[in-house]
């Protein structure tokens, strides 16, 4: 009986894209109809998962606030264990793995046990939305200059977000909801107008999705009143203004001019 070791499978750290399983690229399509071993966030979307052969392994290991279930040091144990024991492996994530979906440290963990990882881009979420919603993050009449930042993590209040928001600026909030008060304080305390634009883009390229609308100071009542559940991002600046009075506004520009 042979006491050699297996060789390493690979782990591919793969982007679901914004939800429609039609936005997955060709490579992750292709990929997850061929795995045995899908490690799968709770925010990919059903339909994508429904496209993995007959016996495929899905393993989910979903996230929400404070509520893991497994945590990130067992989720980069759980890859590397089945990788060195010569398993496939699919980490399926929702949107982009490197855009706050700490694919980073997945890939750092594969590298350290010898395991080879390989990345496959998806559509990120910010992206996946402004476009279901026909809205631009940039502009040329509106923003020159689109941010991400990540809502929910430690050090919130302490964060240097000074100049990511305002005239000519798209700023766009990943996990903001939980923190909807706390960030419409925060961006208003540094300065910038209440009453400048938000879109709030649920469930972003599905057949539920919705796109709200308020002031960043109507921000917090917003979530409350329409009762907004994650997937969703938060969009702040002059893009994220309701089209149509966007349209009279410009209308209003050229008469006077």
């Amino acid at each position: 009986m042979s006491n050699i070791a297996p060789t390493p499978a690979k782990v591919w750290l793969v982007g679901a894209g914004p939800g429609d399983p039609d936005l997955l690229t060709l490579r992750a399509a292709r990929l997850v109809m061929q795995a045995s071993l899908i490690v799968h966030d709770g925010l990919v979307d059903p339909a994508i998962l429904a496209l993995a052969k007959p016996g495929a392994r899905l393993v989910s290991v979903a996230k929400s606030r404070s509520r893991h279930t497994l945590q990130q040091d067992a989720i980069n144990a759980l890859l590397v264990r089945e990788a060195l024991a010569g398993t496939e492996v699919v980490r399926l994530k929702g949107g982009d793995p490197f855009i706050f979906g700490r694919g980073g440290e997945e890939a750092e963990a594969c590298r350290a046990a010898g395991v080879p990882v390989e990345v496959v881009p998806g559509i990120s979420a910010a992206i996946g939305a402004a476009a279901a919603a026909q809205m631009p993050l940039t502009h040329r009449s509106h923003a020159s200059i689109v941010s991400f930042v990540a809502g929910q993590c430690k050090g919130l209040s302490e964060q240097d977000w000074s100049g990511l928001a305002g005239k000519g600026r798209t700023l766009v909030i990943y996990m903001g909801l939980a923190t909807s008060e706390a960030i419409a304080e925060k961006l208003i305390a540094d300065g910038l107008a209440p009453e400048i634009p938000v879109a709030v883009i649920e469930n972003a390229t599905r057949p539920q999705m919705r796109v709200l609308r308020a002031s960043l100071a109507g921000l917090p009542a917003l979530v409350e009143a329409h009762k907004v559940k994650s997937p969703a991002v938060i969009v702040i600046g002059e893009v994220a203004g309701e089209p149509e009075i966007e349209q009279l506004r410009a209308l209003a520009l050229e008469a006077a001019q």
